[in-house]
């Protein structure tokens, strides 16, 4: 197969840039996922009445609708309410409601994780729901939960090849857009595939690490 390598350099800024917004949308709906995430779990855990039953529904709904279908119904079925958002921040609002799901149920089930006699021991020592939760359901809760969150962090970041179906030029819309003007399909998708593995493989080597230092620390090897 012979690549056009001038092609190659000369398409390389267009990829970068893309990468930087692939990264910022990324790092956002990480972010506000795990808030979501923590704050759902915990509601879920101490059954908080009127809004468990709603937060129950919410994780079912972003689990188990597209990504897809969730952006166009943010982007374009909330203008005929009268709401309109920008590109960037339907993507991040898109993804955080998808991931925010994902991360409550990691988180979920770290918390169940905690063995009932240290709860029981925290409140026998007067130890109020908050204080608790502070100091000894969730520090164990997280690092029982990094496997999982590590994974709905990497799913996210590979999630955002959809966000350019509302007009964002993410890696996949750069590609795409090459491939239809120049018709370097190859050239296209190998930069495409580089480009995934420059954002994913830092991330999953980082998380690894975070993974194995929390094991150790806890199990003592």
């Amino acid at each position: 197969m012979n690549l056009d390598w001038e092609f190659i350099v000369e398409s390389l800024p267009l990829y970068g840039e893309a990468m930087w917004l692939t990264l910022k949308i990324a790092f956002f709906a990480i972010l506000f996922s795990l808030v979501v995430g923590l704050l759902c779990s915990i509601v879920l855990y101490y059954k908080v009445r009127g809004i468990s039953g709603i937060i129950a529904a919410y994780i079912e709904l972003s689990r188990n609708t597209p990504l897809l279908v969730q952006l166009y119904f943010l982007y374009y079925g909330f203008t005929k309410i009268g709401l309109h958002m920008s590109e960037m921040t339907c993507a991040i609002v898109g993804m955080t409601f998808l991931g925010g799901g994902y991360m409550a149920e990691a988180f979920r089930g770290g918390i169940e994780a905690v063995s009932k006699n240290q709860t029981e021991s925290g409140l026998s020592l007067g130890l109020s729901k908050i204080q608790l939760a502070r100091y000894v359901i969730l520090p164990q809760a997280f690092a029982i939960s990094i496997p999982s969150l590590g994974a709905n962090a990497i799913f996210l970041l590979k999630e955002t090849s959809i966000v350019g179906a509302i007009a964002l030029l993410d890696l996949m819309n750069v590609a795409k857009d090459l491939i239809g003007m120049y018709y370097k399909t190859a050239e296209s998708l190998i930069l495409l595939v580089l480009a995934y593995l420059v954002l994913l493989l830092p991330l999953s080597m980082l998380l690894t690490w975070v993974e194995r230092k929390v094991r150790y620390a806890e199990f003592g090897d």
